[in-house]
């Protein structure tokens, strides 16, 4: 009993330090390579795990309140799932990526057709901003990626995705139903308010298998760095300008909806579910999709630290939010 209390005040304290210890992961997976090379064969597990803990802490009352008023929801998940993909495909395609880099544009295709991370909605809580909305579009994002991915991928991925457009929706249907069943089993079993009581420790084991992630896919961005410095620093620039690039045009779009709404759902459609796409190819991708996949790790694990100041000086935290 008494290490279980030791355990518990340690994944308590670590799920405390929030952006902080987020940001810290991308550091400590690029550190340790040897960590990336004994976690990479559980990155689908991993996935799995995080996705668990995120069904398993949604929060239906919040969700159910913006379903009352869905117009906004819907306009959002029209955006981050449909219309993202297709500014992509366009810029790409304008640019003949597929014909000059096509492991490149498979990465930036795969990093578009995801689905917002699970996370968001907590990295969302912690730096201020719109939770409820965040969680209600994540929810319908998710829900219907099976159908969008599938068709994204037969209309501009075609043979240069190794898996088949079906396989790659069943899988992640296959991935986000299991998920769920766990996640919404755990909540039946242990109840929301048990849930809610250990809220800092379910935070800490979600950390620790966020590093479990991180270090898979950043097995090789030290060595990549040495061998090649100017490239990987060319796909760092790249994976934070795509980043602030969807987070300020989505601000933009849904600006008439309130500075906070328009910060949230811009911060929601700039934190892309790459570990999903991971999963659901089961890891068979080329060797610079991985690189571009763990490099764009670098804006959405630092965007939430990095962010917290300045939503907190727009939306004027101390005083009344627009």
């Amino acid at each position: 009993m008494v290490q279980i209390n030791h355990l518990t005040g340690a994944l308590s304290w670590l799920g405390r330090q929030g952006t902080r210890a987020v940001a810290a992961l991308v550091i400590i997976g690029i550190a340790a390579p040897p960590l990336g090379t004994l976690f990479k064969p559980l990155v689908t597990e991993t996935i799995f795990v995080l996705l668990c803990f995120a069904f398993m802490r949604v929060d239906m009352v919040a969700f159910r309140a913006y379903l009352k008023r869905p117009g906004l929801v819907l306009a959002a998940t029209a955006w981050t799932s449909v219309l993202v993909p297709l500014v992509f495909a366009s810029g790409c395609l304008g640019l003949g990526l597929p014909a000059q880099s096509p492991h490149l544009f498979l990465a930036l295709m795969l990093q578009a057709i995801a689905s917002p991370i699970m996370a968001a909605p907590a990295f969302a809580s912690l730096i201020g901003l719109d939770a409820a909305l965040v969680l209600a579009t994540l929810i319908t994002s998710t829900a219907i990626i099976p159908l969008t991915a599938p068709l994204f991928a037969s209309l501009f991925l075609g043979p240069a995705l190794s898996l088949a457009p079906l396989d790659l929706g069943l899988k992640l249907s296959a991935i986000l139903a299991g998920s769920a069943l766990v996640g919404f089993g755990a909540r039946r079993v242990f109840g929301l308010a048990a849930i809610e009581r250990r809220a800092d420790a379910i935070n800490g084991g979600n950390i620790i298998f966020l590093f479990i992630f991180v270090a898979a896919i950043m097995e090789n961005v030290a060595d990549r760095f040495l061998a090649a410095p100017l490239f990987t620093l060319a796909l760092i620039v790249l994976a934070f300008a795509i980043y602030l690039a969807l987070l300020l045009l989505s601000v933009l779009i849904f600006w008439r909806t309130g500075r906070e709404r328009a910060l949230a759902l811009g911060f929601l459609s700039s934190q892309r579910n790459m570990g999903l796409m991971l999963a659901a190819t089961g890891g068979a991708l080329p060797e610079l999709t991985w690189l571009y996949f763990a490099l764009a790790q670098f804006p959405i694990y630092l965007g939430p630290y990095l962010l917290q100041p300045l939503a907190r000086r727009l939306l004027n935290r101390n005083g009344r939010r627009r």
